[in-house]
């Protein structure tokens, strides 16, 4: 018999730890496919789907970073407003999109950024914008300050506040009324989060389209994996730092999305990672609300990973 965590789970410390509706024998099994198989096509994937494996890390954000100046630019050349919904992990493509749309001299006067998620206090209220922690002040310092005077206007970034999330909606579509297209970056969280749009929050949706439907959670509970992944990094492993709830968008305005760009880097070095299985679960388990970035690749758009997080995905002691 194996012993593994589905053999030795019942009586322990993990009972009901994970998200009720995982299947952790079909999360393994996603997991135990070759590396070549991760980009085999599902039949669920969005025709206009492409996971795009990367050999290096500067690859990585150079890629992605392109991606995003060049939705940037088509969109300055159609002479229609964009709007941008964005995170703050991955970071590294920020600085590239900057480079390209300065060497470009492509201005974003026409962008509009929403913010997907802030930190927050269980009723929602939010860090100081110049908190060090604060995803308001990471965007400022990565992407907005750093494009000078080709910057999106101030009154056209949005964050994750008590007071600016729940318009969000309404602001998007009044954007897609002008001709906007609605984009999404993203990456995706140890448990599968979008934004911090969390897999257990589906047990309190009576169906997928209700599922579907909620734009947004103001200090939305997070899993403690989700702690515990923020600890590694984005805070130095300090666990005590980490909030435990947070503002979000949810799956009404990112499964809205015209087009998506996805970035998979978690590579912790010396063949440690901790985005392996998640990448594989997104490609490979099927759509399902307790496993939220599984309906990404049903959007037309890129995935951009590390190729390293394709695997093999078997034991080595570091």
């Amino acid at each position: 018999m194996a012993i593994n965590l589905m053999t030795t789970i019942k009586g322990s410390l993990l009972e009901g730890f994970f998200p009720a509706g995982w299947d952790l024998a079909k999360l393994d099994k996603c997991c135990s496919q070759p590396p070549e198989m991760i980009g085999a096509r599902e039949k669920w994937w969005n025709k206009k789907f492409e996971p795009v494996a990367c050999e290096t890390l500067a690859d990585f954000d150079m890629m992605m970073g392109h991606e995003i100046a060049l939705e940037i630019t088509t969109a300055k050349k159609a002479k229609k407003p964009l709007a941008f919904i964005l995170p703050v992990g991955p970071m590294g493509m920020y600085r590239w999109a900057v480079y390209f749309l300065k060497e470009w001299g492509v201005d974003c006067a026409h962008v509009h950024g929403f913010n997907m998620d802030e930190w927050s206090d269980p009723k929602g209220n939010t860090l100081s914008p110049k908190d060090p922690g604060a995803f308001q002040n990471a965007m400022e310092q990565a992407f907005y300050g750093p494009l000078g005077k080709l910057t999106v206007p101030k009154a056209q970034r949005h964050f994750a506040t008590p007071n600016s999330l729940p318009k969000y909606g309404e602001q998007i579509r009044a954007l897609k009324k002008k001709g906007a297209r609605l984009i999404t970056v993203f990456g995706i969280g140890r448990v599968c989060h979008i934004a911090f749009w969390e897999p257990h929050f589906a047990a309190e949706y009576k169906s997928v389209e209700a599922w579907k439907k909620a734009e947004y959670r103001l200090g939305a509970r997070l899993h403690p994996l989700t702690v515990e992944q923020n600890a590694i990094t984005s805070f130095k492993s300090r666990t005590t730092l980490v909030p435990t709830t947070a503002n979000t968008i949810g799956p009404g305005l990112f499964l809205k999305s015209d087009r998506i760009i996805g970035g998979a880097d978690g590579s912790l070095g010396r063949g440690m990672m901790w985005q392996g299985l998640s990448l594989w679960a997104t490609l490979h388990y099927g759509p399902t609300p307790w496993i939220p970035s599984t309906f990404m690749p049903t959007l037309p758009g890129r995935l951009f990973f590390l190729k390293e997080l394709a695997g093999p995905l078997e034991a080595e002691c570091n």
